[in-house]
């Protein structure tokens, strides 16, 4: 048990890193940022299927004697999501960079993020209670689809009138919440195993509606045959990426 917290800490502190990807758009021109990102939100969509439907939702099966129930908490946390992201609006897209309230819009991402980046915590750190190998695997999918997400939150928090500087800290801190979640998940541990029952379901229907929902209608965007060629082989690669951490169980 004392590994599966370790991994699980180590694995939270790199979610939370990724917060830095600021930094990486800062050495990009906008150009080339735009021409690539597709590749990044590709994979994700694949990562996070993959996921779902082939780690947390069997991983939930195989403990669980009420595979209704199960699906039920697939639904709701689909559900959630949806909730959350229509009311919180966690995933910003053009028409917010528009929006006339532009400090209101980038508080609200820091909020959002932060109840976002606590739920990952918990999700990972579910994972990880439940085996190691499925706890790496959520963290891939959860990286694969937070590089997008950041450097868009970045660009909307640099919109809303921060100075970099102060984005990419403010984005830092709100990633670290996600540590919040995991000592959340660590301190009830005596019931891990009723955690994972009730989160791992949940998280499957969040990665769900994340990648249906959210980022595979950024691809539609897309009409050029190369890249959604680019497009298909990436999302393949994500899910196939999943499919190989099977092996390590």
């Amino acid at each position: 048990m004392a590994t599966s917290y370790i991994y699980a800490f180590i694995s939270v502190i790199i979610v939370s890193l990724v917060s830095l990807a600021g930094v990486f758009t800062l050495s990009l021109r906008e150009e080339i940022l735009r021409k690539y990102i597709f590749i990044f939100i590709s994979l994700a969509v694949g990562a996070l299927l993959g996921d779902a439907f082939i780690h947390l939702i069997p991983e939930v099966l195989e403990v669980s004697s009420n595979s209704t129930l199960t699906s039920i908490l697939i639904i709701i946390g689909i559900l959630i999501f949806f909730i959350l992201e229509k009311f919180l609006h966690w995933h910003h897209h053009g028409e917010d960079k528009a929006d006339s309230h532009i400090h209101p819009v980038g508080k609200l991402v820091l909020i959002s993020d932060g109840v976002h980046n606590f739920i990952d915590g918990i999700i990972i750190g579910a994972s990880f209670m439940a085996s190691i190998p499925l706890g790496i695997a959520t963290t891939i999918a959860v990286i694969l689809h937070e590089i997008p997400q950041e450097i868009g939150d970045f660009a909307v928090l640099i919109h809303s009138g921060y100075t970099k500087a102060r984005a990419l800290w403010l984005n830092f801190l709100s990633a670290i919440v996600a540590l919040l979640g995991l000592f959340f998940v660590l301190i009830l541990s005596q019931i891990a195993q009723t955690i994972s029952f009730w989160f791992l379901p949940i998280a499957a229907g969040g990665f769900i509606y994340i990648a249906v929902a959210d980022l595979i209608p950024e691809l539609q965007k897309t009409k050029e045959i190369k890249h959604s060629i680019l497009q298909i082989m990436a999302v393949i690669v994500g899910i196939l990426a999943m499919v190989a951490l099977t092996f390590l169980e």
